[in-house]
């Protein structure tokens, strides 16, 4: 029994949905055995799956195969998180850089806020 990387990638919830499976494993966002490879690639029992999240890269290996998607509950009796936790701290650092960059939810400056800051380049590309 086999199965093919994106209908897997979807059925673990490794992505949303098919499509953004596809996507991601086109782009080269998601690997099979260190792989850049196509979403018709059959996956195996022991295969490695690495995801790229921004910054970080998370590894599961696949222990059993399936052929619909299941509740996330049971993701755990298909694949094994054996990402490294250097690799989750990365993530929460890229994330927390993120939110002190600007304001959640503040969207970007408008007029105003883009003359104010203008000004004060001005000013200090003056001194």
């Amino acid at each position: 029994m086999s199965c093919r990387l994106d209908k897997f990638v979807w059925s673990v919830r490794l992505a949303k949905t098919r499509t953004q499976a596809a996507d991601a494993i086109s782009k080269n966002k998601v690997k099979l055995n260190g792989e850049g490879i196509k979403p018709s690639k059959e996956v195996k029992l022991g295969d490695e799956i690495q995801v790229i999240r921004h910054t970080a890269v998370f590894s599961f290996k696949v222990i059993q195969l399936l052929q619909k998607r299941v509740g996330a509950k049971l993701v755990a009796d298909y694949i094994i998180d054996i990402t490294d936790p250097l690799e989750v701290e990365k993530l929460k650092t890229y994330q927390l850089s993120q939110s002190i960059y600007r304001d959640n939810g503040t969207g970007k400056p408008t007029k105003k806020d883009r003359r104010n800051l203008d000004d004060f380049l001005d000013t200090w590309g003056e001194l």
